[in-house]
């Protein structure tokens, strides 16, 4: 199975969505959930996970911080999006900034919703203890779907290793992130939390299988509207020591 296989996958399920949803706009709360909306935003989030696979009591802490910014070029809708993580504790003591991730994503409107083709990049900008020491860039596409009650889709972002440090592990992965929101009344939704399934290349298995839910309001604050949300994760994947339990909060600052 080559790097690409996933991407290759995805490009085939980019038109199936038109059988399954209905056009019509976004109201801004569903657009909060959608990673192609065209909409800024400033999100800041705490996961915190309170057990490991294979470690006993221990628990560690993971602040982030996400900026999404829509732009034109050349005719075309573009997202970019940029996550910079901190890691406050981990079981190995280690804690700090950890490498950033730079997405960008141009997306194309359809009656059923809206896809994106585009690339990502891991910046090895992290803290000695905690970045991968590692350059990577690979493509990433996506869609979103439209229904009378939300929104569905999927997401794959692959990093493939450019070079680094000679003697860190390279950097080979693919990341899936299914979507689904369900909008309900007065600002509140229910959905799938940011999940990312994750396959190592080097390794040759999946190394992360989270199942997760979150529970959004969209609330105004003075005149901004801003989402708060909560978020449950279980990881699956218990062959080495990755997070088992991870509890999520999210502040999301919105400029329509």
């Amino acid at each position: 199975m080559s790097k690409l296989a996933l991407t290759s996958a995805l490009a085939l399920i980019l038109a199936a969505p038109a059988a399954f949803a209905q056009s019509g706009d976004q109201d801004l709360s569903t657009a909060a959930s959608d990673p192609t909306a065209s909409l800024t935003a400033y999100i800041f989030q705490d996961f915190y996970t309170s057990q490991y696979h294979g470690l006993g009591d221990e628990d560690g802490n993971k602040l982030q911080f996400r900026m999404v910014v829509p732009y034109e070029l050349g005719g075309t809708s573009n997202i970019l999006r940029l996550t910079l993580p901190y890691l406050t504790s981990s079981p190995s003591d280690n804690t700090g900034f950890s490498d950033a991730l730079i997405f960008n994503l141009t997306t194309f409107n359809q009656s059923w919703g809206r896809f994106g083709l585009g690339a990502v990049a891991l910046i090895p900008s992290g803290d000695e203890d905690v970045s991968a020491e590692r350059w990577g860039l690979g493509p990433a596409a996506g869609f979103i779907a439209q229904a009378d009650w939300g929104i569905w889709g999927l997401f794959n972002q692959n990093v493939i290793d450019i070079g680094g440090d000679a003697s860190r592990d390279p950097v080979d992965l693919s990341i899936i992130q299914p979507i689904v929101n369900v909008s309900m009344a007065d600002g509140w939704s229910v959905g799938t939390s940011d999940m990312s399934i994750t396959y190592d290349w080097n390794a040759e298995e999946w190394v992360s299988l989270p199942l997760g839910v979150q529970l959004n309001k969209l609330v105004t604050m003075g005149t901004t509207p801003v989402q708060f949300g909560l978020s449950y994760e279980y990881n699956f994947y218990d062959d080495g020591n990755g997070p088992e339990d991870t509890f999520g909060f999210t502040m999301k600052i919105l400029v329509p």
